[in-house]
């Protein structure tokens, strides 16, 4: 409850319904979340040839998942800006009908360069809804529930990470490839009727001046950066001419934009808040947290169904530990806060995610489900007790007006780091992998032995079409996986043991409730 001392910011009409606000904007993420975690389980089957899949190749496969991702994190800070300026309930009811329509596309798409397109649009929409979530939370939540709302935020990609896979691995048991899309138009029929009835209007009363020249750059510098880290990932070299020239070029980018936000009257987003140790080590520890584990769930994919040979479903149901406990901690985890302040609280939760990590080098073909039903739950515990405290010191460090722009740098960061994360530790598994099998493919022919050392599943596939004569590759390509994989669980620990130190060092600790700065209009209690 709001104390007797504090003005209260919402209006009455709104605060009276602020719960059910909250659960339509939960409908909203989890489509966000859902889609590209049900995605992860089609892949195989959209990779089959038709009539069953499209035929994707490798290389198509990547880039359906990756035109999301470019589109989504490049325009994800520009969505805020809009946001903010025109209104988030605009934005949020624009980028759940088009991501509404993307998918609808999507799940009838008739080649694979189709998919990819279409895929595009849903990331366009998914830009759109992310910032808008957030921003709308900060605006009809007093300050001091705003850590429980934002814990029942995080909480609710839990529900995503475990409905996604499930849900995906059912539809495929029933239906085609496409189902895993059209799922998402009821959900969001549903989140736009409670949006219209239930969302109340809300935008900075004040602007300023529309700033063209930094949205630009900073569009140019997050597509180009993204792009760059991508391909990175997808040939395995970083050193290539166009990995370096994109990636070089997005950085320089973004530092021109830094450069020009620093100089201009009304700047698109204050860089002095990066000036501030907490405000910086948030950012970093999303970033770094979500490297860390999106390569992870990059390679357990692989190890559950080319090694431990899972069903989708069956890997979905491996997932439900660490969405279980995101679920139960991270609406709670402001109760830690209070007690053990958040540098404590995010440095063991950043230490749990690193133990949970570092347990994959001892995982193998026949380690027990129930050994790693703990590690995802320990990795799900330290998720709960991380996002949403970094996420309130970010939204809470900027005044209410520019929710949009806060809740846009906090899932950019988010974004970028996971991106990376694939890209780098994906292409630490694909350079180890290869360099282990290379010994065992001198049977194959030599027009596909190139092409068969690519990853396990082109392996096991390769060894598939030889018949009786492959069967002597299934053996050394686990072992090869699981060599690749334990390497890269020790780079991904390391990463996330760097977080631990970034907020173990400039987190607060504990501190007293301070008063909300004036700066703002409330928000409206307008339809």
């Amino acid at each position: 409850m709001t104390s007797p001392t504090t003005e209260r910011r919402v209006p009455e009409a709104v605060h009276r319904r602020r719960w059910a606000i909250l659960a339509v904007l939960m409908f909203s993420l989890l489509i966000v979340v859902l889609d590209n975690s049900i995605l992860n389980v089609a892949v195989k089957v959209i990779a089959t040839p038709e009539p069953i899949g499209l035929g994707a190749t490798q290389s198509e496969l990547e880039w359906a998942i990756n035109s999301y991702t470019l589109v989504f994190a490049g325009l994800l800070f520009t969505a805020g800006l809009l946001g903010d300026r025109l209104g988030r309930k605009k934005m949020l009811m624009t980028g759940t009908l088009v991501f509404g329509i993307g998918s609808v596309l999507a799940a009838v798409s008739a080649s694979p360069g189709q998919l990819i397109a279409f895929r595009a649009v849903m990331g366009l929409g998914g830009a759109l809804v992310m910032p808008a979530t957030l921003a709308i939370l900060m605006n009809v939540f007093e300050r001091d529930e705003q850590p429980k709302a934002i814990g029942i935020w995080a909480g609710s990609v839990g529900l995503a990470i475990a409905v996604g896979p499930i849900t995906g691995g059912v539809l495929l048991d029933h239906f085609w490839w496409g189902s895993v899309f059209l799922v998402n138009v009821p959900v969001v029929v549903l989140a736009l009727i409670g949006m219209l009835f239930l969302v109340p209007e809300s935008k900075d009363p004040r602007p300023g001046r529309l700033d063209p020249i930094g949205v630009g750059l900073s569009i140019a510098g997050l597509v180009l950066l993204v792009f760059g880290i991508i391909r990175g990932g997808e040939l395995a070299d970083f050193t290539d001419p166009l990995v370096l020239l994109t990636t070089g070029a997005g950085i320089a980018v973004l530092a021109g934009f830094v450069v020009h936000e620093k100089r201009i009257e009304n700047p698109s987003i204050d860089i002095s808040y990066f000036r501030k140790p907490a405000f910086a080590a948030a950012v970093s520890a999303i970033a770094l947290v979500f490297f860390a584990l999106m390569g992870v769930t990059f390679f357990s994919a692989f190890y559950l169904q080319s090694v431990r040979g899972y069903t989708p479903l069956q890997s979905g149901l491996m997932i439900l530990p660490l969405a279980v406990a995101q679920m139960a901690f991270a609406p709670r985890a402001r109760l830690v806060v209070d007690r053990f302040g958040a540098r404590l609280t995010c440095t063991v939760g950043m230490s749990l995610v690193a133990v949970g990590l570092a347990s994959f080098t001892m995982f193998d073909a026949d380690t027990p489900v129930w050994v790693m039903g703990i590690v995802f739950f320990v990795q799900g515990t330290g998720m709960a007790h991380i996002m949403p405290p970094v996420t309130v010191a970010i939204m809470q460090a900027l005044p209410r007006e520019k929710a949009g722009s806060g809740s846009a740098l906090n899932s950019t960061f988010r974004q970028v780091g996971g991106a990376l994360g694939i890209a780098v530790l994906g292409s630490v598994l694909s350079t180890v992998y290869r360099s282990e099998i290379e010994g065992s493919l001198g049977a194959v022919p030599a027009g596909v032995r190139d092409a068969a050392g690519e990853s396990i599943e082109a392996t096991l596939g390769v060894a598939e079409r030889l018949g009786p004569a492959g069967r002597d590759l299934v053996g050394p390509a686990h072992d090869a996986f699981l060599h690749a994989m334990h390497i890269t669980a020790v780079g991904s620990a390391a990463v996330a043991l760097i977080g631990a130190l970034v907020v173990g060092l400039f987190l607060p600790g504990r501190s007293t409730p301070q008063a909300e700065a004036p700066a703002e209009e409330p928000v409206t209690a307008d339809r």
